[in-house]
């Protein structure tokens, strides 16, 4: 299963703009993540040099994302798996415990440090410190048959942080997307400003170890299971909604 920038998907998708940040605003996010990054260089070196000690292959990851509109760009951050290791199994999630992750890349993942290359790519305009996360272009026709309003995603740059970054863990399985879906519609059709200013302290306290509930609640953001239950009573879910199901049976 492959995609493109000019797969049938995307091309068939018409993107509404919910991009309420000018141009000034870019400019600014850019010279910020500029300073982030001339900031937080000697750790991402430290890391560097520990990964190239620590197994063979490269230090810096590289992999096709895709972005805002649909077009893929090539995303940076410190390796945590084995080199090569989707050589022979192709695209897949990292699951829990997942063999492909080096001891190190644990520690890595679990502190997001591996992340902070990405600031590069927001200087470089690909994306932005607060947004969905950019997913790769071999699941995107997957994900986009299973769930109708995925590629509204695709409205704004994805980013290194977001409101479902901050509350749910990594994507396993299409139940875990479906949760994350809900509030990347949410951050794309409310965005601005002060909820990107919110998410970025969120993701700080986050960092600093303070619990999740506590923080999306002293900052007045949503919980995702709200976001998903206003989502679903607009009827905005697709029928087929995976955790819709699973409730049913539950509930029998």
């Amino acid at each position: 299963m492959s995609a493109t920038p000019n797969s049938t998907h995307l091309r068939q998708f018409s993107f509404e703009e919910a991009d309420n940040h000018s141009s000034t605003g870019e400019y600014l996010e850019r010279f910020l993540a500029l300073f982030m990054l001339l900031i937080l260089s000697p750790i991402i070196i430290v890391c560097m040099i520990l990964v190239k000690i620590t197994s063979q292959g490269p230090a810096i990851y590289r992999q096709l994302r895709v972005g805002k509109h649909g077009k893929t760009f090539t995303l940076l951050k410190l390796r945590t798996m084995y080199n090569d290791c989707e050589k022979y199994t192709g695209p897949t999630w990292c699951r829990p415990g997942d063999p492909r992750v080096t001891t190190l890349g644990r520690f890595l993942r679990w502190s997001h440090l591996d992340e902070l290359l990405q600031l590069v790519n927001v200087i470089r305009g690909e994306m932005s410190l607060v947004g969905p996360r950019p997913e790769r272009p071999e699941l995107i026709p997957m994900l986009a048959r299973a769930f109708p309003r995925y590629l509204e995603r695709l409205a704004v740059k994805p980013g290194i942080t977001g409101l479902a970054q901050i509350q749910l863990p990594p994507d396993t399985d299409l139940v875990s997307v479906e949760k994350k879906l809900a509030c990347d519609l949410y951050y794309v059709h409310h965005r601005n400003l002060w909820l990107d200013l919110r998410i970025i302290l969120a993701t700080l306290f986050r960092f600093l170890g303070l619990p999740v509930k506590w923080t999306l609640k002293f900052l007045a953001l949503p919980e995702w299971h709200k976001v998903y239950k206003k989502l679903e009573q607009r009827g905005a879910h697709s029928p087929d909604s995976i955790i819709l199901n699973r409730v049913r049976e539950r509930s029998k």
